[in-house]
C-alpha cells in the first residue's frame, strides 16, 4: 500500500449577499470536485493549497481557517493508495477563473448548487463544515 498526501481548499466569495463556491470539473465535466493536489517534499499543506488553487482555478485566495482532513482509498496504475487530503477555507481575493490543463473547467456555484454538483460524499461533508464557519 502506498500513501498520498494532498491539500486543497473550499474557495468562497460573497456576491450580492450570497455565498458562492468555486468547484473544478475533471474528465470533461463527469467529476466535480474541490481544487487540491499533492503536497510536495518540504512543502507546508497551506502552501500546497494556495498553489493548487491558483494552478487549477487561476484565482488568488487567502487561507482563513483549517477545515480538517478526509481520507480514502484509490487505485492508480494497479497500485492501491491510501490518500489523505487536508482542506482549508480559502477566501477569494482576486483574479479571473482560468483553469490549467489538469482541469476541464472551474465555475462558481451557490451552496445548494455546489452540494448537488460535487461528485464525492467526502467533498460534500467538508463543504458543510465550511458553511458552518462562513455563516459563523
Amino acid at each position: 500500500m502506498k500513501r498520498a498526501f494532498s491539500a486543497g481548499g473550499i474557495v468562497y466569495k460573497i456576491e450580492d449577499g450570497n455565498v458562492k463556491i468555486l468547484l473544478i470539473s475533471t474528465k470533461d465535466g463527469k467529476v466535480w470536485a474541490l481544487p487540491k493536489g499533492l503536497v510536495e517534499k518540504k512543502e507546508d499543506p497551506k502552501e500546497t493549497a494556495l498553489r493548487e488553487i491558483k494552478e487549477e482555478t487561476g484565482v488568488d485566495v487567502k487561507i482563513v481557517d483549517e477545515l480538517g482532513e478526509v481520507s480514502y482509498w484509490f487505485i492508480m496504475e494497479g497500485e492501491r493508495y491510501f490518500k489523505t487530503v487536508k482542506y482549508f477555507l480559502a477566501e477569494y481575493t482576486g483574479g479571473q477563473v482560468n483553469p490549467d490543463w489538469e482541469v476541464s473547467s472551474a465555475q462558481w456555484f451557490t451552496i445548494q448548487e455546489a452540494l448537488k454538483k460535487l461528485t464525492y460524499k467526502s467533498d460534500k461533508e467538508i463543504l458543510k463544515k465550511a458553511m458552518e464557519k462562513i455563516n459563523g
